[in-house]
C-alpha cells in the first residue's frame, strides 16, 4: 500500500462511511472532514469517528481547501450528483459502488472528471484485497489453462430493510447485491458479448433475486446469481482446462482460496489475512493512481465502471426493472 499524504473528505454521514473511514484511520490514512445535508447528523458522525470537521452541506466539502479527495457515501441515487459536486469543487473522488444509478450517469461523471484532469475510481473494494490480487497473478500465468467459466453468488437476506423495496433509491437485488459477481467476471473475463437473465420481481417492481449468463467470445461464460430474500453459500469459482479456484464464503471479503490442478488436487492455499475489513486498499489505489500522475489505474479503469453500468443497464431491460430517474 502506497499513501500520497492525500487529505480525505466523507460525502454522506451513514454506515458504509465508518466501515470505510475505521479501515482508512486504522492503516493511516488522514480523514478531515465529513459532511451531510444535516448538520447536526455530520457533528455526530464527526465526533464518533474522530473526523476533525463536519458540513451540514455537500458544497461546503467540495470548497474545503484542506480537502484532497472525497469518498462520496450516500444512497445509490445520489451518488452522480455528489460525484459531480466534489469534481466541481477539484477533488479527486472516490464513488460507492454501485458507481450510479446507469450508464448515462456514469459516462458523465467519468468525462466531468476527464475533463477536470481528476481521478475518479470505482470503490469496488473487492479488487484490491489480497487474494483477489493473488488470484490475477494466476490467471495472468496461464496456471489454470483456458478458463471457461465464472461461478459467483452474492445472496444475502436483507428484505426487511426498507429502502431494497423501493425503486426511486435504487432499490432489488442487482444494484446492492449483484453488482459484485457481475463485476467479478468482469474482472476475469472482461466484457461480455451476451447477456441472459431472468428475475423475480416484488410488487413494488424491482428485482427480489436475479439469474445472470454472460457470454463471450471465446465460448466462455459466467454463471451469476443474486437475492435478498434469503442466504447463499456466497462462494465463487473459477474453471479452467487445467484447474480451478474455489474462493471461500464470502467470497467478496478477505478469505482464503484453494487452487487445484486438473486432476482435482490441491496444489496451492491462499490465506492472506488483513487487518480491518480491507476497504482501506481501494483508497490507497487512488492515492496511487494520483502519485502516479495518471488520471487511472489498471485494476479498474473509468471506462470499465461505465461499462459495468451498461450490463447492468442490459439486465435490468430482460427482467423488466425501471428507476423513476
Amino acid at each position: 500500500m502506497t499513501q500520497n499524504g492525500l487529505r480525505w473528505g466523507v460525502l454522506g454521514a451513514g454506515d458504509i462511511a465508518k466501515m470505510q473511514v475505521s479501515d482508512m484511520k486504522r492503516h493511516g490514512f488522514d480523514v478531515v472532514a465529513v459532511a451531510a445535508r444535516d448538520l447536526a447528523k455530520a457533528q455526530t458522525w464527526a465526533d464518533e469517528m474522530g473526523v476533525p470537521t463536519a458540513y451540514g452541506s455537500y458544497e461546503e466539502l467540495a470548497a474545503d481547501p484542506d480537502v484532497d479527495a472525497i469518498y462520496v457515501a450516500t444512497v445509490h441515487p445520489a451518488h452522480a450528483a455528489a460525484a459531480t459536486i466534489a469534481l466541481e469543487g477539484g477533488k479527486h473522488v472516490l464513488v460507492e459502488k454501485p458507481f450510479t444509478m446507469d450508464a448515462a450517469e456514469a459516462r458523465a461523471i467519468v468525462d466531468l472528471a476527464a475533463a477536470k484532469n481528476l481521478v475518479i475510481l470505482e470503490a469496488m473494494w473487492t479488487r484490491w484485497l489480497p487474494h483477489m490480487v493473488r488470484i490475477r497473478e494466476i490467471l495472468a500465468e496461464g496456471l489454470l489453462g483456458d478458463v471457461r467459466t465464472v461461478l459467483a453468488d452474492h445472496d444475502q437476506n436483507i428484505e426487511h430493510i426498507p429502502r431494497m423495496y423501493d425503486p426511486a433509491l435504487g432499490g432489488g437485488a442487482l444494484l446492492d447485491l449483484g453488482i459484485y459477481p457481475v463485476s467479478f467476471a468482469w474482472d476475469v473475463f472482461g466484457a461480455p458479448s451476451s447477456v441472459t437473465a431472468h428475475g423475480t420481481l416484488t410488487e413494488a417492481g424491482v428485482d427480489r433475486e436475479t439469474a445472470i449468463i454472460l457470454g463471450y467470445p471465446s465460448g466462455a461464460h459466467a454463471v451469476l446469481q443474486t437475492q435478498m430474500s434469503g442466504t447463499g453459500p456466497n462462494r465463487a469459482a473459477i474453471v479452467g482446462t487445467d484447474g480451478r479456484i474455489e474462493i471461500e464464503s464470502v467470497w467478496y471479503n478477505v478469505v482464503g482460496f484453494t487452487r487445484y490442478d486438473r486432476a482435482g488436487q490441491a496444489v496451492e492455499r491462499f490465506d492472506e489475512k488483513v487487518e480491518g475489513r480491507g476497504m482501506h486498499f481501494q483508497a490507497a489505489e487512488l492515492e496511487r493512481i494520483v502519485a502516479s500522475g495518471k488520471l487511472e489505474g489498471d485494476i479498474l479503469p473509468p471506462s470499465q465502471s461505465v461499462a459495468i453500468m451498461e450490463t447492468l443497464d442490459t439486465v435490468r431491460g430482460i427482467i423488466g426493472v425501471t428507476y423513476p430517474s
